[in-house]
């Protein structure tokens, strides 16, 4: 009997070794070798292991130890006080049996880098479409403070929590594959600075910006239909509501990051009407998830492109894609925070992926640069409409964000059109002076209203003296 007994508590007793053995802690692929934390900041970790288990943090930096608790569920998340820019650095991640380390970590300054397939889009090209001199990036790109991480594609119901992947340092070998446009705006960055550079890449081609957003976000909004089975994401999955946000974001939502790149928005422009607050919301809400206030958040609006084509047999007024450009305008007004780079010299009539990505980089970088780290004496933001006057026949157009003026360079102006009260507008002939342009039409005796290359496609035609391109504008609403 006495036998029995002790057989039966050593039973017990290797049982529960047997479970400490097998306690493991697991880490998301947020967190591994060659990450990137935001610099003086709390930056969350998280992760999960055994229901109510005590994780211990150890941070090299600082040699401090942080300790919390698992919940129910085995997850467990704690903030780190990060110092200035700097490393390499390991944090070891520790349950009491086991002990995971995260290898050469730098601090320093990160970024998400979200959108369609402009944003996607790698140095090495798409096949057939190339990046202009992305061969030439991807051979100079070695730079150990430069990493990032690209989120695979994913489209589902509910929110993932983890996905595979890994963080990268830049090299020949991995920036090939990396979004071109978040490449060129980290590497101004890193450059710049002289700091490192984190990218976290999550986009999507084809993607709408439905598709980014949870049901919560969407409630104001009928026609988005919040997919309830697969079968409702069957056909193109990345333009179904909730399909992005659960699938790709979700699994970031918290990391600890300073601001947000977005190039998105040619597959909404069948819809321009409700991009504006659409943006606004789906801005609002991320900041709001993040727990950070609001963050820079800093966009490119889409290049001309001839979209008219996807619709042969039915050219409607709205299919313009100018529209949709004036919602990306009139948001950079009204979400805080924010800012739009133009690109209105680099569309290309029948390739809806411009070649210049470099353009959109730097330009996403100069915001950045400028308004979220203070840096002086360039030029950030293109030339806006500010205000119209009309004396008899003639029409001044002038504009704000013109510091040094604006410019043809040397070339006639022909993208201006202006219209009386019969709302029919005609060629403007367009004298540029230093921050305004007059205009004038042998057609209309009395003008009231003003469109520059508000077109499907259309190229740039004034810049400001720092090579900014004005954007597609209407001063009516037609």
């Amino acid at each position: 009997m006495m036998k029995n007994l002790i057989n039966g508590f050593v039973a017990i007793v290797c049982l529960i070794g047997s479970f400490q053995m097998n306690a493991t802690i697991k880490l998301p692929a947020l967190f591994s070798d060659n990450m990137m934390l935001q610099q003086q900041s709390n930056a969350p970790i998280w992760g999960w292991a055994d229901k109510n288990q005590t994780i211990k943090v150890q941070t090299s930096w600082d040699a401090k130890t942080y300790e919390v608790k698992a919940d129910k569920s085995g997850k467990w998340k704690i903030a780190l006080q990060t110092p200035a820019a700097g490393g390499p650095y390991e944090i070891s991640v520790s349950d009491g049996a086991e002990t995971k380390s995260i290898k050469n970590i730098l601090i320093g300054e990160v970024w998400l880098c979200s959108g369609q397939s402009n944003m996607e889009m790698p140095l090495k090209g798409f096949p057939g479409q190339p990046v202009l001199k992305g061969n030439e990036a991807v051979v100079h790109s070695k730079n150990n403070k430069i990493r990032f991480i690209t989120i695979p594609r994913a489209t589902v119901l509910t929110p993932n929590e983890d996905f595979v992947g890994q963080w990268n340092v830049a090299s020949a070998q991995t920036t090939g594959d990396f979004s071109a446009t978040a490449w060129y705006f980290g590497s101004l960055l890193q450059e710049v600075l002289d700091v490192p550079v984190g990218l976290i890449h999550v986009s999507y081609g084809g993607s709408s910006m439905e598709a980014w957003m949870n049901q919560e976000m969407l409630k104001d909004f009928a026609a988005a239909k919040i997919p309830t089975k697969k079968e409702d994401i069957a056909k193109d999955p990345n333009r179904v509501a909730t399909t992005l946000f659960n699938g790709m974001l979700s699994p970031v939502i918290g990391y600890g990051i300073k601001g947000c790149i977005w190039y998105q928005g040619e597959s909404n422009y069948e819809r321009a009407g409700q991009y504006k607050d659409l943006m606004k919301k789906m801005v609002s809400s991320w900041r709001g998830l993040w727990q950070q206030g609001d963050f820079p958040f800093y966009y490119a609006q889409i290049a001309p492109f001839n979209y008219a084509q996807f619709h042969p047999k039915d050219n409607k007024e709205e299919y313009n894609s100018a529209y949709l450009r004036e919602s990306q305008l009139k948001a950079a007004t009204e979400i805080p925070n924010a800012g739009m780079a133009v690109l209105m010299d680099i569309g290309e009539e029948n390739n809806i992926h411009p070649a210049d990505k470099e353009a959109g980089g730097s330009r996403l970088g100069y915001l950045a640069l400028s308004k979220t780290y203070g840096l002086t004496g360039f030029e950030f933001e293109s030339p806006v409409f500010k205000a119209l006057e009309i004396k008899g026949s003639i029409v001044t157009v002038a504009f704000d964000n013109a510091p040094n003026g604006i410019t043809s360079y040397g070339k006639e102006v022909i993208g201006f059109e202006i219209a009386g009260e019969n709302k029919v507008f005609y060629p403007a002939k367009a004298e540029l002076r230093r921050k305004s342009v007059l205009l004038s039409s042998p057609q209309v005796e009395k003008p009231v209203a003003v469109r520059y290359l508000f077109k499907d496609f259309a190229q740039a035609q004034i810049f400001s003296n720092g090579g900014l391109p004005v954007s597609s504008f209407r001063t009516d609403n037609w």
